[in-house]
């Protein structure tokens, strides 16, 4: 028999209360929010419990919300896999913008040791606990996190492209 959604829902809901909240169903993968402090406890529940057994972690990537309140201007979002039965599920923690931090989850999936250097790369996102967070793409050197939403789209002191040829001029921009 196939895992419903329903059941883990109520099996996280049952186990961890208010530390799992938001369930929804979004396009064909069911997805909620667990509090920071919590992601460790959770993820580790839903990998070694016998009947969700999401043995696989498939994705670790952090997200940038700068207009958001202070306490959610960070997520990072986690992707897990249930092999056995063929279902996927998302999850996110929100961060405080001021000091983006979460538990590793090195110790359940040592896999996440990749993806959450990249997130940390990208977005300053810092995994306590990490056995060697540092860049991994971009250069040592580097003092910003390029992902952020700290920066414009495009530099407006280019002088090498003109705006009438994308489509852009001063009555439509």
């Amino acid at each position: 028999m196939a895992l419903e959604t329903t059941v883990i829902q109520n099996k996280l809901t049952d186990t961890f209360g208010e530390k799992v909240s938001g369930f929804i169903q979004q396009h064909d993968i069911f997805s909620f929010e667990v509090a920071p402090y919590a992601m460790s406890e959770v993820m580790g529940y839903l990998k070694n419990d016998p009947v969700l057994r999401f043995n696989f972690l498939t994705d670790v990537c952090g997200v940038h919300y700068p207009d958001s309140e202070k306490d959610r201007q960070f997520a990072v979002v986690y992707h897990m896999h249930n092999w056995y039965d063929n279902v996927r599920i998302r999850f996110k923690c929100f961060l405080n913008g001021d000091n983006p931090e979460i538990a590793t989850a090195t110790d359940h999936f040592l896999s996440a040791n990749w993806q959450e250097r990249e997130t940390y790369d990208f977005y300053g996102i810092i995994f306590k606990g990490h056995p060697q967070l540092k860049r991994i793409l971009n250069m040592d050197e580097m003092v910003s996190f390029p992902m952020r939403k700290e920066f414009p789209l495009e530099d407006g002191g280019r002088t090498d492209k003109d705006d009438r040829f994308f489509g852009r001029t001063p009555d439509n921009c």
